[in-house]
């Protein structure tokens, strides 16, 4: 009795903290709202846990960090563990596993769904004849170049093709790469669940 009331706040206080972490990323994108005390006071409640992310070099890419999206999944497999706890009294090896994997792949399939959207939107540019020379256009382009790169090298083994046609192929790849993991991760999640341990 006492166990599952204490994994139940503590599941209600890991997605407060998740909460306020979601809150204090999106203030990253609007400098003028730290400035106020509940902004200072945020900063220093969250900052510490993001930090410890964000040191970690393979969420960061030259342009994008996806560190706050693995200091949010780490928090969610934590609310999820201790509401599991909550209304069974129990956790399983195999739920944890499930979780685990659960969590992991959510990061994944975000970064996958990010970069297919990411793709979609510079093909839509390039075949609108929007101006490339767009800032927005380079960000994109150093967003989306490396792993166009390794797409298209895996697929066409160093044939010239062109922009668009790399753009395409790697829109399809992704988005297939996205529903066959989606697939693997729910049928390998399935069968976890299912372990008597």
């Amino acid at each position: 009795m006492a166990l599952t009331i204490i994994a139940r706040i503590l599941s209600v206080a890991t997605s407060v903290y998740s909460l306020l972490c979601a809150i204090r990323v999106f203030m990253t994108w609007m400098p003028t709202t730290r400035r106020g005390k509940g902004g200072q006071w945020l900063a220093r409640a969250t900052d510490p846990y993001l930090g410890l992310f964000s040191r970690i070099s393979m969420f960061h890419t030259d342009r994008v960090d996806f560190s706050p999206i693995a200091a949010l999944t780490v928090l969610s497999v934590a609310s999820n563990a201790f509401s599991t706890l909550a209304s069974t009294g129990q956790i399983t090896i195999g739920f944890l596993f499930s979780l685990l994997l659960q969590a992991a792949w959510s990061a994944v399939a975000f970064m996958l769904s990010f970069y297919a959207v990411c793709a979609i939107i510079r093909l839509i540019g390039n075949a609108l004849h929007l101006g490339n020379l767009n800032p927005f256009w380079n960000i994109l382009d150093a967003i989306l170049n490396p792993i166009l790169y390794r797409i298209n090298r895996n697929i066409y083994r160093h044939k010239a093709i062109s922009y668009t046609q790399g753009l395409i192929t790697g829109v399809i790849v992704l988005i297939l790469l996205r529903a066959a993991g989606g697939a693997l991760i729910r049928l390998l999640s399935s069968l976890l669940l299912s372990l008597p341990f």
